[in-house]
């Protein structure tokens, strides 16, 4: 057998469905965000919703990427 390459970072099943669910509750206009209770109205932001789901029911979801910010020059 070959060896297993070494893919990108992978999603567990229960972020797939987390994500699945709340892309269908997201599509129906029934998804609402947490605190506020304001519609959703962005897919990313349902998508971070399910993500986030997943993490509190202990799905396989990596760390999100870090930003890349600039460096501030410092004034000499």
């Amino acid at each position: 057998m070959a060896a297993k390459k070494k893919g990108k970072r992978r999603y567990g099943k229960k972020a797939a469905e987390k994500v699945e669910k709340t892309m269908h509750e997201y599509k129906r206009g029934k998804l609402r965000s947490g605190r506020s209770g304001q519609k959703v109205k962005s897919r990313e932001q349902a998508i971070a919703i399910g993500l986030s789901e997943a993490r509190r029911a202990g799905g396989k979801v990596p760390r999100a990427p870090k930003k890349k910010g600039g460096k501030r020059k410092k004034k000499s």
